[in-house]
Formats: C-alpha cells, structure tokens, sequence
C-alpha cells in the first residue's frame, strides 16, 4: 500500500491500526490532556480554559474551550487568579491643580502613544512597602514605563516611572496622559514632565477608581497572579520577581483578551511591520 510506503510501516501494523480505532482515540485524548496540561505548567497556573485554548489554537491544535474547559475540570486545574481587597495609595488631598477627565473612559486607542494610563500600587515585604508606579499605552495595553520605589515622593514614583516611558515609546502628537488625582500626578515636578513633551492631562473623577479601569486591571492581575501566591522577604525580592512579570510574562506572553488574544508585543510588531 501506498500510505505504508509513505509512512515505512509493515501492512500488519496499518490493518492492525484500522481494527483498534478505541486505543487511537485514547492515544489521542492523552496526548490533549498532556498538551493542556503543559500550557497551564507554562502560564504558571494562571491561564483557565479560555487562554489555554487560544494557546493550542496557535500551535495549530484546534480544539473548542467546552474540551478545553472539561479536561481542566476533569484534571482539577483551576487558575489561581483570585479577587483580593485593594488599598488605595491616592492622597488627593491637595491645593495643586486637578486637571479634567478627558479620557472620560475611552479606553481604546488606534495608535500607539495616543493615549498613556497611570497608577500606583504598593507590595508588601518583610522590609516594608515597595511601592510600584506604572505607564500604560492604551493601544497595545503595553507597560511602558515602571519604577520602584521605598517611598511615595514624585520624583521617586511618577517621574522615574514616565522617564521611562519616554525612552521606550516617544510620545506621539496630541498625547493624552491619565492618571487619578494623586498629589504624585498634580505635583509640580511632575506636570513640568508633561508640559516639556506637549502632552495633555486628564484626571479622574474623586474617588471613582472606574475612570483608570486598565490601570485598576493591571494591578488586579499583577496581584491575583503573582502577589499573592508570594511571600516577599525584601524589596530586592520582589524587585526581582514583578520585574520577570512585566517583561517576561506580561509584555511578551501573557494574553490579552481586549486585544483579542494577542500579547503586547504582538499587538505592536502587528503594528509595525504594517506600518514599516
């Protein structure tokens, strides 16, 4: 037979296949299970049925989320990610100016440095607080700027963290930079920053913490997928692993489901080679 000659097998061994289809199909349930089970190893216990699917269907396993979902269910996997309690870290309390909410929740943008979101958060150690800043594009939902910091000073926090935007993404023209109302973001030191690049500031509403939701989602996933399945000793500790998070996970792998399953980096080497 032709397909034998093909494949180098002895006829015995095709018409021996042909009468045992059962012991195929176990084969091949195993092999999805096994599949599955790696893509949740590999998204460190944080992807559920939905990620894990489009992770298979990538590779060019085209499977449907109810199997995905079922064998997850089956094999106990469940993601880790967990609602928690925020703290707010935002002292609006005052006399710099507050600027109006022009994002007004239009959280989508069609190019890049259109439209810049920031927050801050903090981390607990055994230290004490490590205080995280980040800028967000809210084209490709890419963290472009960060910083650490031991204390909630501007120029530790906000500047640090959108000197880095800068050199990792120039502003483009007509940027929009939104932030809460936080003495951080009205602060002399840091609008000077803003004013510098032309760019334009929004705030959002007292208390409403809706108005930044992307950044809000940020650190909810940073959280739930990493803080609290972790006991930080240090600073440096913690330095180190939301580091690997950011570049490593978030920005490279991690997908996203506003970017219809893309990661940051494919959204924006889509919009490159587009563009180039």
């Amino acid at each position: 037979m032709m397909l034998c000659k093909v494949l180098h097998i002895g006829s015995s061994t095709y018409y021996r296949w042909r009468k045992c289809p059962e012991k195929n199909q176990i084969a091949e349930k195993k092999e999805l299970e096994q599949q599955v089970f790696q893509e949740y190893d590999r998204s460190h216990k944080r992807y559920g049925s939905p990620r894990i699917k489009v992770e298979l269907n990538k590779k060019g396993l085209f499977v449907s989320l109810k199997t995905v979902a079922t064998i997850m269910r089956r094999k106990g996997l469940k993601s880790i990610i967990r609602k928690r309690y925020r703290v707010s870290t935002t002292d609006s309390n005052h006399t710099y100016k507050v600027s109006d909410n022009l994002l007004n929740r239009c959280f989508s943008a069609d190019l890049p440095s259109q439209k810049w979101v920031s927050d801050i958060t903090y981390i607990p150690t055994y230290e004490g607080w490590l205080y995280l800043t980040i800028v967000m594009d809210l084209f490709d939902r890419k963290i472009i700027g960060w910083s650490f910091s031991y204390d909630m000073t501007a120029l530790n926090t906000t500047v640090k963290a959108l000197q880095m935007a800068f050199v990792n993404r120039p502003p483009g023209k007509g940027l929009l930079f939104h932030s809460d109302r936080g003495i951080q973001y009205g602060c002399e030191a840091f609008r000077s920053k803003l004013s510098s690049r032309k760019i334009t500031q929004s705030m959002s509403r007292k208390g409403n913490c809706w108005d930044n939701a992307p950044s809000e989602s940020f650190f909810k996933t940073l959280k739930a997928e990493l803080v609290y399945h972790e006991t930080f000793r240090t600073r440096k500790e913690a330095e180190s692993a939301i580091f690997d998070f950011i570049e490593i996970w978030y920005n490279r792998k991690r997908r996203h489901s506003f970017l219809n399953y893309q990661t940051p980096c494919e959204k924006e080497m889509e919009y490159l080679k587009q563009y180039a």
